[in-house]
This record gives structure tokens, sequence and C-alpha cells, in this order.
């Protein structure tokens, strides 16, 4: 890393109705290193990023490129000039190839596609940066985690020079994060910068050089990593101290007392190709049992199979004792079957329609909230506003669309509606991803508190930190098998992330 300075952004003021996004924000990055951004959600790390990559004009403030003033009206203006942003919420179009996506909106590309070119090109830039992905898959064919090394090789592939990364390994495993790591210190060598923003303690200071906190629009301070830890950074994000420990249950989990059976069931995932391979699992009484892998797997086909999203080829999903009809999710909501979805804003919810329309999602046909085929709007607004109070969930009005809310407020949106129903189990995929610190001892909260009244937690994630502070039992995929189901008291990290990775280990089943 060099001291020469590759932005300088000085008093950024960013206002919103209502809202002071950025308040004065001081940030400052060198020339070849890592820099990480950290904040709760809401603290103003996506509008100062937005405002980098030209998609918002501050308010006051300056920017220097390079010791230049710059200013951008567009995000092709700051790609024009070397700055690229891979954001969390992807920007793909779904029906086009990845390639077809990696050169969409490029000046360069000529009227007439070269397809074998271009998937050539984007081929050996995967391998070059170690991102396995097929060029010619439909982005709606891959999983959250492709589709994350997609965007990553978007920017790569227009020569950014600095780069802003989104949570960029919030769908992979502890080795595939190390991978990208080594993958962003060949990038400073090369003479990249990278903005690394992450919720993830433990990989800002594994990868980054530098970081900077924000906390209500403002700079908190910016630190050397070598001088900081998890628990001081932590603080300074949510301005209390936090606790990294394993959650504590109340209520000893009922292993025996089944809710949830999954017997040899195979699916399909979105290419027609066999994604399950005769899963056979069980959830007992008030028990989380984990799910670790690595994004691509099966596990969001599992999902999907069990929430009757998808059909399943073989087997079977009972919940206690009764078998649901296979591909039906209105049977699986009233079997009993809760789920909070990987992609929240897409699948879980709708997310230009409000709050109180998204609670009763799953309600509106009961007696309560509609008659005679009518919605009864004020019994909607005033079971909304229970559950926003009940939850804590910070929105202007019941009235206001969830796409406004920060990630946090989202999930909690979510997790109200998905309780309110008053399931038997939950299925929990990724419920964390993307969030900060607070939201996600939050949401973690929430969950351990279900599971102590008696609900069943099947807890899908990438996460290991998140898999061990809160599973009972941890089951660990790959290519669609369960190769282990281990006791949590007895799981470690190495072995677990090992068995992610494909490695045979002895294991208990």
């Amino acid at each position: 890393m060099t001291n020469t300075i590759a932005v300088q952004m000085s008093g950024v003021v960013k206002r919103f109705p209502g809202v002071v996004a950025n308040d004065g924000v001081e940030f400052t990055l060198l020339r070849g290193e890592v820099h990480a951004l950290l904040g709760e959600n809401g603290a103003g790390k996506s509008t100062l990023s937005n405002i980098l990559t030209g998609l918002y004009r501050p308010d006051e403030g300056t920017i220097a490129l390079n010791g230049a003033p710059v200013s951008f009206s567009s995000p092709r203006d700051a790609l024009n000039a070397g700055i690229g942003m891979v954001h969390q919420h992807f920007r793909l179009v779904e029906t086009f190839s990845v390639a077809e996506n990696v050169v969409l909106g490029n000046p360069d590309t000529a009227f007439l596609l070269d397809t074998a070119a271009i998937n050539e090109r984007v081929k050996e830039l995967a391998a070059r940066y170690d991102m396995a992905v097929d060029p010619e898959a439909r982005v709606w064919q891959l999983s959250v985690g492709e589709q994350q090394r997609v965007e990553i090789l978007k920017v790569l592939y227009r020569g950014a020079q600095v780069l802003i990364l989104d949570e960029p390994t919030a769908v992979l495993t502890p080795i595939e994060a190390d991978a990208l790591f080594r993958t962003l210190r060949a990038m400073t060598a090369e003479g990249r910068t990278v903005i690394f923003i992450s919720h993830k303690l433990d990989e800002v200071m594994a990868v980054s050089d530098r970081i900077t906190v924000l906390r209500g629009g403002r700079t908190v301070g910016t630190v050397d990593t070598s001088s900081t830890n998890k628990r001081d950074l932590a603080s300074m994000m949510v301005g209390r101290n936090v606790e990294f420990t394993r959650v504590q249950r109340k209520t000893p989990a009922q292993a025996n007392d089944v809710v949830l059976h999954v017997e040899n069931l195979g699916g399909h995932d979105d290419r027609g190709r066999d994604a399950l391979h005769g899963i056979t699992l069980t959830v007992g009484r008030g028990e989380i049992v984990g799910v670790a892998g690595v994004a691509g797997n099966g596990q969001r086909e599992l999902a999907e199979v069990i929430a009757g999203m998808r059909h399943a080829t073989t087997g079977s999903v009972s919940v206690e004792g009764k078998v649901l009809q296979s591909g039906k999710a209105r049977a699986a909501i009233s079997g009993g079957i809760a789920h909070v979805p990987e992609d929240r804003l897409h699948t879980g919810l709708a997310a230009g329609h409000s709050v109180e329309d998204n609670l009763a999602l799953k309600s509106y046909r009961s007696s309560l909230l509609s008659r005679f085929g009518l919605l009864r709007r004020q019994a909607m607004r005033d079971g909304a506003t229970e559950l926003v109070e009940r939850y804590d969930v910070k929105t202007p009005s019941t009235q206001t669309a969830v796409r406004l809310l920060s990630g946090g407020n989202v999930q909690k949106v979510l997790l109200a509606r998905e309780f309110s129903t008053g399931p038997k189990i939950l299925i929990a995929a990724s419920p964390t991803r993307g969030l900060d610190v607070g939201a996600i001892e939050s949401v973690r909260e929430r969950l351990v508190e279900a599971a102590d009244g008696g609900l069943g937690v099947l807890l899908i994630s990438e996460d290991l930190d998140e898999i061990m502070s809160l599973a009972d039992r941890i089951a660990v995929m790959y290519e669609g098998r369960i190769v282990a189901v281990i006791p949590a008291e007895s799981a470690d990290r190495e072995t677990i992330g090992l068995l992610m990775g494909g490695s045979q280990l002895e294991a208990t089943s």
C-alpha cells in the first residue's frame, strides 16, 4: 500500500426529504489499499457509495480523484473515470446470459456480438480471479452466490481502478472468502483500490488495511486495521458494547419430538438438473437445525421444495406426521410452514408495496381482513401497526413502500409476517445476509425466541459463525446431499468448512 491518495471526499452532505443521509462525511482512500467501510443499515454507507459512483450528486462537499476535482452525473461517468461498484442487490438482467450481462452497457461492445470471443474473455477473467461461472448460463438459473460473481466480473471486465464491493462474501464459505481475499490482494497489487463494505467483522479484520466507520450519517473515525479489534469496531458502529458469544437458549430443544420430516427428497434446479439427492432430515420441536453449505449446492432448492415453491421429484415433506402436497405453497402454509427466503426483497416481499400490504400477504383471505372479496383496510392497518410495534420495525408509516426501508427493517417485516401466521416450522434462508451488527443481533434473538416458544427452525446459511452460534445440530450439504449431521457442541469451524468444500471426513450422521 502506498500513501498516494486515490479518492478524497470532504464535507459530503446528502439530504433526502426528512433525512440527512450523509452529514459532512470525510473519507480518504489510498491507492493500492483495501479500505473497509462499516456502519449499521441507515448509517450512510450506501448513499456515500452512490455519490462516489454517480447515482447521486452531493448537496455539499467535494470529491477528488487522483488529486483532481470530479463531479459525476451518472454511473457511466464514474465508470469512465475508473470507479465501479458491485451492489448488494444485484443489477442483472435475469433472462440474459452471464456473458451478455458482463458486456451489457459497455460502449466498446460491437453492435453484433462475437459470442464465442466474449465467452472466452469472460472465462479467462473468471479463471484469473478464481470465480468459476458458466458464461453461457442464464442469470435466472444461477444461485445468489454465482450472481454475485457475475456482478464482480462486470466491474473487472470494464477495467475499473477503484472497486466498491458491497457485501461481496455474503454467500461464500470461509475457504471461498479466503480465495476472494487473495483476489483482492492481487487487484491492489495491480494498482487497483478496493472499498470493502461488509458486516462480517472477522473478514474486515482479515482483508482490510484501514477501516472507516459511519454512524448516523457521520464519520465516527478511520483506524488502521492492525491497531483495532472486533469489539472496538462493533462499539464504534452501534455506540454500545456488543457481545460475540453463542446465543443461550432458555428452553431445551426437543429433537425427538419431530415437527418436520424430510424423507428421501429429490428435486431439480431451474435448469432441470438434479439439485437434491435423497435428502433425509428432521427438525424437532423447539430445535434449530442449521444447514451449512456453499451457495449452489442445493440449499435454495431444498428450502423451496419444503416451502411448496418447487416440486419434489422423489420423497416427501411431512409436518407433525402429515405429508404435504408437493409444489403447492398454499398447502405448505396451511400445513404450518413459514418461509424466509434468501432474496427477501424479490421472493419474500413485494418491494413496491406498502408495509401493511406485505404483512397481510398470507392472511388477506381471512374474514378478519376481507369480506365479500373486498379488503378491510382499517383492519389491515391496525394489524400492521401492532406488528410494527411488536417487532420494532423502523418505518415512517405502515403505508411506506418496503423498498424504502433499511435491510434490517425489511427483514423484520418479513419475520413479523411469517411469525404472525402461527407456524410450526420456519425455513430461514440466510436470514441475516447483508444486515449490520445491530440488525443481525435482533434477527438472531427473534429466531431463538421463536425456538424457545416451541417453533422448529431450519436455518440455512453460508455464514458459519451464524450456524455455530444458533444451531442445536448442523447438517452439511455438498452437491445436493447431506454429507454429515453434527451436534453443535461437538462441531468445529475447520471440520465444517472442509465438509462444505467437499472433503470426505468421518462424521456423525
